[in-house]
């Protein structure tokens, strides 16, 4: 019988005071990880091992015999109902402040302690070594020995979206407690390093989606701007491959490759600065990026990108402020059906018509010469305008769209989906349905004289997000019957 080696970590204990309990959670992953680390090395570089190693996520865990009485305005904070609710959790360095704050409502709400100890859920060796540079798991049949003989590795039993999408099997002995598992938010910190060549760590609590990369150096500008204002607030700007400047004049050197989302950070110190992702051209990306964000628990996501005016009374450079969305993306249809509707947020609205305003100087009546408001359809084929005509246009003529792209109501969905605030400005660049497309001199002069006003407007409508409460920006829109007590 194989011998399964397991590091020593402290029993479960009860705790009132949410530091506290954040550091208990930090020693355990801390002791678990350094052991699979240290025992992956030397079977690495000793002998074919004899033994299985093994670890596990820590795990805070909650009981309560009775229902919350807690402010009916308030979306989360607290379970559902009575029993007992427990979730895994990893890398609690990185989520130190979302942990406290959110085991400080349940114990408020609840008036019960939290249980912290270590969970049933082995860590797998890939993600226990990630953060060690000098560690790399090879791959099959590289090592010396079978790696899944020696080690736990990733398990898709574990590593899957059921509690978001509302599929979770609740019949064991306990419900969940947050909307993701420790193995599921290990593999998408995984990927969101690969996918925008840049660490987790620096990703901000408020982030904008764009399909050109124009936005960039509109956002770098921006951001050295900031840099240079020390009443801004904002610490330092972080580009693609981790490059970090402070100062107005920092250099930074681009990586002779980009990423698939070149992904781009205006830091302040709490965390609830600005993350700006070039999510490029189509629904699928807007899902990846999306899918993997959504664990770091963001505040609000914004799309700030191009679309096809529909209507003969928009023009170029004109702004369209979704409240709704024709959802042809079809990458989501699986997990969140199309019957389901994706309601407007009245607080992300109120924060973009706001900050058009501003950027623009004009408001009331005037404004609506520049910006409608009404049904964004996505598709999934960029060229649906040279299909017959018939179909396509009745469909968006029916349902009163009146722009089109490919990755907003993908993004708005994922943002439901997940829980994540959201919202739509897109600026029309083209109407083909009117004679004109997007051809290059016409793309040239469009972009010199509309990117810099979008951006602008993004990034005010998050600043007036940032201002809000969270029970206030977190609407009870996105919550369901049976909900998880952490955001």
């Amino acid at each position: 019988m194989t011998i399964i080696r397991t590091p020593d970590v402290p029993t479960p204990e009860k705790f009132t005071d949410p530091a506290a309990a954040v550091a208990r959670l930090k020693q355990i992953y801390d002791q678990a990880t350094q052991f699979l680390c240290d025992s992956f090395a030397k079977a690495i570089e000793g002998e074919t091992p004899t033994e299985r190693f093994r670890a596990y996520y820590p795990e805070i865990r909650i009981k309560t015999a009775t229902y919350a009485q807690v402010d009916s305005r308030l979306s989360f904070g607290h379970v559902s109902e009575p029993g007992t609710h427990a979730t895994t959790v990893t890398r609690p360095d990185l989520f130190r402040s979302y942990l406290t704050q959110q085991i400080a409502l349940l114990i408020r709400n609840h008036g019960q302690p939290v249980s912290i100890g270590a969970s049933d859920t082995p860590i797998p060796v890939h993600f226990a070594v990630a953060n060690n540079p000098d560690l790399v798991v090879p791959h099959q049949g590289a090592a010396g020995f079978t790696l899944r003989d020696v080690f736990d590795v990733p398990d898709l039993t574990t590593t899957n979206d059921d509690i978001v999408n509302g599929v979770h099997d609740h019949e064991g002995d306990h419900g969940p407690l947050a909307l993701f598992t420790a193995q599921r938010v290990d593999y998408s910190l995984a990927r969101l390093a690969h996918y925008t060549a840049t660490d987790p760590s620096h990703f901000q609590n408020h982030v904008l989606f764009t399909n050109y990369q124009f936005y960039v150096s509109e956002f770098e500008n921006y951001a050295r701007s900031q840099l240079a204002d020390p009443e801004s607030g904002y610490t330092s700007f972080v580009s693609t491959g981790n490059v970090e400047i402070t100062s107005p004049d920092g250099t930074l050197d681009q990586p002779l490759k980009l990423p698939q989302m070149p992904t781009y950070h205006l830091k302040r110190e709490d965390g609830s600065g600005i993350t700006l992702v070039n999510i490029g051209v189509g629904p699928s990306n807007a899902k990846t990026a999306t899918d993997h964000i959504a664990v770091l628990r963001p505040h609000a996501w914004l799309m700030v990108g191009h679309c096809a005016g529909l209507r003969n009374t928009q023009a170029l450079g004109d702004f369209v402020l979704a409240h709704a969305y024709l959802r042809e993306d079809k990458v989501l249809d699986d997990d969140l059906p199309v019957w389901v509707p994706i309601p407007p947020l009245a607080e992300v609205q109120v924060a973009l018509e706001r900050a058009v305003a501003e950027v623009t100087e004009l408001e009331g009546y005037e404004l609506k010469r520049i910006m409608r408001t009404g049904t964004v359809a996505s598709v999934d084929n960029r060229n649906w305008e040279l299909r017959d005509q018939s179909g396509p246009v009745q469909r968006l003529s029916q349902s009163r769209a009146i722009a089109l792209d490919m990755e907003s109501a993908t993004i708005a969905a994922n943002g439901y989906r997940f829980r994540v605030p959201y919202g739509t400005l897109l600026c029309v660049s083209d109407k083909p349905l009117h004679g004109e497309l997007k051809l290059p001199g016409m793309a040239s002069a469009f972009y010199t004289t509309q990117v810099s006003r979008h951006l602008a407007i993004g990034i005010r409508a998050m600043e007036h997000l940032r201002g809000m409460p969270l029970e206030r920006l977190h609407s009870r829109k996105l919550r369901s019957f049976d909900e998880t007590a952490f955001l």
